[in-house]
């Protein structure tokens, strides 16, 4: 399981990002650059991607608050493979 973070935007510097809506629910799977939730800082408003495939196991941030740079945001589950190969 790996916790997806509010991430320093590239020469802004903001403290914190709000969480204006989340675009995936808890249980939804996920793929790697598909957006998770959109955040929104003094200056901008972006959709913060997947940075991998998987599935969304838990929304740690709900919307409206104000999440502080490096803090969770949600929690990412990796799938097992799809194709795995059975005992005879």
């Amino acid at each position: 399981m790996t916790t997806v973070v509010v991430p320093k935007s590239g020469g802004v510097t903001s403290t914190k990002a709000v969480v204006v809506r989340w675009l995936k629910r808890e249980g939804d799977r996920v793929k790697a650059g598909e957006p998770l939730v959109e955040l929104e800082t003094e200056k901008v408003s972006y959709e913060l991607e997947s940075p991998f495939s998987g599935m969304l196991t838990r929304v740690l941030a709900r919307e409206t608050a104000a999440v502080p740079v490096g803090e969770p945001l949600c929690e990412i589950a990796e799938l097992a493979a799809k194709n795995a190969k059975r005992k005879k």
